[in-house]
């Protein structure tokens, strides 16, 4: 999987919308995403671009719990 270079954390948060997640908090610096019944938290820095390793882990830990392919993300 090709990770994009130049995603922001607006495209992000709704990405991981679609997958059930919802904003339950943000600040300047970061969005606090939890799932829809609270059982998986996840914080997404507000950056613009969000660098590749913090938006690799934030991809995989989302794949891992939801019982996603990691390609299909």
């Amino acid at each position: 999987m090709r990770l994009p270079r130049d995603d922001n954390a607006n495209n992000l948060v709704r990405a991981l919308m679609a997958y059930g997640y919802g904003v339950i908090r943000q600040t300047v610096l970061h969005n606090r995403l939890s799932k829809i019944k609270g059982t998986h938290l996840i914080t997404v820095p507000n950056h613009n671009p969000i660098k590749l390793g913090t938006l690799n882990s934030i991809i995989k830990d989302v794949c891992t719990v939801n019982n996603i392919d990691v390609s299909l993300f």
